[in-house]
């Protein structure tokens, strides 16, 4: 196991809708570093699964990453030429939809046909595994509920000979762990190398936060060319301990200040950071500077992994209502506030009416607008009036647009500018489920046929 080569894992994606043009360059780097080397995207947020299952609602056929296309055509053929493998949860609610996709553009590229895995049992929706979130969904009109897996799938899936493994809802370290895990031979309650790997996973995950991108405050924590941020590259060892740096020549900055911040990202108690696969402890974890670009993260130690796994539920809770228009000029945040006044009393009973004042107040505002009338009248001369309604009836929503766009000829002088959006709302609750509830397990699509 020790004399085992470096892996390098690179990230091109921290989120669904994350720049598309990242995976280029970090795929010349994984390459021209002539080792064992794997490409991951992490494309799922808590309620991007949600989203898919709509889709899937008017295309049974979707429910995967919509962008999947555009990451991964300018790289497909160079990976699976290079035998750089790839690795991500872009499968979202239909994993094999997703595998089948890529085989269909690996043909339209001339691509070799890569093997590809997906990795299954995460969705718990199904009338079959209801009795899991039974007390927690009870009521709820149920979109999505899914465990988050680790990453003995994914490993499986590698060492079986998967060239692409494509996840659902997968805990995000989870898409450095699997490789790492299949690629070392590690035991798999090997808890300190597993803990290493999490948290290099956990530098990963969220793309270019780790090289600047979030980071960014001019004047404060300067990060050169944003434009063209380098996406992350963690160098695992054997050992577990992670070098993160990214390709040469492009943007950002990794050093101890953007490591730390993203180590200590969403991580609730550092001496006892929760995953499927382990419970990492960093408390006395070393974040070491060894050139430009080059940090190395040590000290991490794990724990026993938790005997239970977490559960999003994602489920209808009603409609929401925004509505924006403009005022400028002498006294325009008077009749931007007289707007705000008209619109109340004309949806009064309707429901709480959120208004800001953008360009005077928004993301201070509250929902129940106590703190925009506690507010002195100023003399913005530039402000936008953007309200917003929830509510469980779709015509009752619907009020505020009308009311809104009234605002032309009923409200004050010189509004433009109005557009108007209606969208569906979702709500999420968690619980955490038996481990052994949740088998999960992987299978082969072969040249996209299941």
């Amino acid at each position: 196991m020790t004399t085992k080569p470096p892996l390098r894992i690179g990230c091109a994606a921290g989120f669904s809708g994350d720049r598309t043009d990242a995976a280029g360059p970090v795929v010349d780097a994984l390459i021209a570093s002539g080792g064992p080397a794997v490409l991951i995207f992490e494309t799922l947020a808590e309620r991007t699964l949600a989203l898919a299952q709509l889709a899937r609602r008017t295309d049974p056929d979707g429910g995967y990453e919509p962008l999947l296309d555009d990451i991964l055509r300018p790289v497909l053929a160079r990976c699976v030429a290079a035998n750089v493998r790839i690795v991500s949860n872009f499968g979202a609610a239909n994993p094999a939809g997703a595998a089948r996709r890529i085989a269909a553009l690996a043909s339209e590229l001339g691509v070799r046909m890569p093997r590809i895995a997906v990795v299954e049992g995460d969705d718990l929706s199904g009338p079959a595994q209801r009795p899991l979130i039974a007390g927690v969904a009870d009521g709820l009109a149920v979109v999505s509920a899914n465990a988050y897996l680790g990453a003995e799938a994914i490993a499986d899936a590698l060492l079986a000979g998967a060239e692409i493994v494509v996840c659902g809802r997968v805990s995000d370290p989870s898409l450095a762990v699997g490789p790492a895990l299949a690629h070392f031979g590690w035991q798999r309650d090997d808890w300190d190398r597993l803990a290493r790997a999490t948290m290099a996973g956990h530098l990963l995950e969220c793309g270019s936060q780790v090289s600047g991108g979030y980071y960014a405050d001019p004047g404060v924590k300067d990060v050169p060319g944003m434009a063209q941020l380098g996406y992350p590259i963690a160098e695992i060892d054997a050992d577990g301990h992670c070098t993160i740096t990214k390709p040469p020549g492009t943007g950002g900055r990794i050093d101890a200040h953007t490591v730390k911040e993203q180590l200590l990202y969403e991580v609730h108690d550092p001496a006892a950071y929760l995953t499927p696969d382990v419970v990492a402890d960093i408390s006395e974890a070393e974040v070491t500077e060894l050139g430009p670009d080059r940090v190395r993260l040590s000290g991490v130690r794990g724990h026993p992994r938790p005997s239970s796994l977490k559960v999003n539920v994602c489920h209808e809770t009603g409609w929401l209502a925004e509505g924006e228009i403009s005022y400028a000029g002498v006294r325009a945040e008077a009749r931007a506030r007289l707007a705000v006044d008209v619109l109340r009393e004309r949806l009064a009973g309707a429901g709480p009416l959120r208004a800001d004042l953008i360009g005077v107040t928004s993301v201070f505002g509250d929902d129940a607008g106590r703190w925009l009338a506690e507010q002195p009248l100023g003399d913005a001369r530039d402000v936008r009036v953007r309200v917003a309604l929830k509510h469980t009836d779709r015509a009752q929503a619907e009020r505020l647009l009308r009311e809104v766009t009234a605002l032309y000829c009923c409200g004050p002088a010189g509004g433009g500018g109005v557009r108007t959006a209606l969208r569906p709302r979702l709500g999420t609750v968690s619980c955490l489920v038996p481990r052994e509830a949740v088998p999960a397990h992987h299978r082969f699509v072969e040249g996209g046929q299941e």
